[in-house]
């Protein structure tokens, strides 16, 4: 029985999804309990129901039809996006939610779906390489377009996420070593140019090193160096023309004590809260900063800290554990498919969850910025909720096809 249910589902994504979503509503209960938010876990546990419905509907679709589907699926959720900028709602100065009712919509969340999906539909073409201009530059273009719909918006966070997604996918296909340094390094130059001058120098020279030993045409090479240089130059330029709660963002980030009681309060309360677990936790329900409501909306991007409190090292290991054998069953899956199409999908949905978990434990770390990443399958919201577990589903799909080119 264990064989044959073995040969059809893969039982490591199955138990690893099961296992955070089962942590996940616990977390946000614990961080709702006592906050007067007791709605807000309903929602969530509707989202949940509705989510694995999804999921199991994706697991069981024919695998040619999630393929032939890809590209009207992208250009229906493109005119959402679009939509969502003309008569979405906004919350926290972000045009990202339709609006119905009791519930919200982020279509952005979905669109990471679609997006993995039509690039993997190009990029499964027999007569397509990611070492020609022209096929980079589609494939960038496709990547692109929602990336700037979403910026409009704004939302830098969902941004980065798929530009997270992005580069494991140029690697996967086959991009030159030249091609990823060249995609990495502007954004590189311009992280390193936010902590100062003598860092951005020093990534500078080593970004240009690097180019120089991966070069594949001087021309080229000079071009992309020269871009850097100006991209890292005009991060100051980029920075005065943020929005003020983005600035503070940033300027946390660098130094949370800076702003104790303002921008930096989240971040050193989460520290706090993550620290004050110990190895065994304070116990469910009895987490101080959990329970006391010091982090606000604890519930949404820094729910990380409610099993790091509550369950202490363990806890937290549970959790970081579980992401793991995920992501290491999306990776073994992507070597595995004989699909060229699948092998993409898996390696693209690998990208997405392993971009959100890095920046959300690390905003919670106070390793990186709060950029309002949610992380998957433990943060309040039904978007994000729906489409992890559509992810999820997509996975089961094809490890069940594994076997169909």
């Amino acid at each position: 029985m264990f064989t044959y249910l073995s040969e059809r589902v893969d039982l490591t994504v199955l138990a690893s999804a099961i296992g955070l979503v089962i942590i996940g509503i616990a977390s946000v209960y614990s961080a709702t309990y006592d906050a007067r938010a007791s709605e807000i876990f309903i929602r969530q546990t509707l989202f949940l129901a509705g989510g694995v419905g999804a999921a199991i509907f994706i697991a069981f679709v024919p695998f040619r039809m999630v393929q032939l589907a890809s590209w009207p699926l992208y250009f229906f959720s493109i005119a959402m996006l679009v939509i969502v900028l003309v008569a979405g709602r906004t919350v926290s100065g972000s045009t990202s939610w339709f609006n119905f009712g009791l519930f919200r919509v982020q279509p952005s969340e979905f669109t990471k779906i679609t997006t993995v999906l039509a690039l993997a539909t190009y990029l499964s073409r027999s007569d397509v390489t990611l070492n020609n201009v022209r096929e980079l530059a589609i494939a960038g273009g496709i990547v692109g377009l929602p990336m700037a719909l979403i910026l409009a918006q704004p939302d830098m966070g969902t941004v980065i996420i798929y530009a997270g997604m992005f580069f494991p996918i140029l690697y996967w296909g086959g991009a030159s070593r030249f091609t990823l340094v060249a995609a990495i390094a502007p954004g590189a130059a311009a992280v390193a140019a936010l902590f100062g001058t003598t860092t951005f120098l020093i990534a500078v020279v080593l970004l240009g090193v690097l180019l120089y030993i991966t070069k594949e045409h001087r021309v080229v090479a000079a071009v992309v160096f020269s871009t850097m240089v100006m991209v890292g130059i005009s991060v100051q330029v980029i920075y005065d023309g943020l929005k003020p709660y983005q600035q503070k963002r940033i300027a946390t980030f660098l130094d949370p004590a800076a702003d104790p009681l303002g921008a930096g309060y989240n971040i050193l309360q989460s520290k706090v809260a993550i620290g004050s677990g110990g190895m065994l936790g304070k116990g469910f329900l009895h987490g101080t900063q959990t329970q006391l409501n010091f982090i606000p909306e604890q519930w949404t991007d820094f729910i990380f800290c409610v099993p790091g409190e509550e369950f202490g090292f363990l806890g937290g290991a549970a959790v970081l554990l579980l992401f793991f054998l995920l992501l290491y069953r999306g990776v073994a899956l992507a070597s595995t498919v004989k699909s060229s199409f699948a092998s993409v999908v898996a390696i693209g949905i690998t990208g997405i969850l392993a971009t959100h978990l890095v920046i959300n434990v690390g905003m919670a770390l106070g390793l990186l910025p709060v950029v309002g990443v949610p992380l998957p399958f433990l943060s309040y919201g039904g978007s994000s909720l729906v489409a992890s577990l559509m992810m999820v589903g997509l996975l089961l799909n094809l490890y069940y096809n594994r076997k169909e080119y």
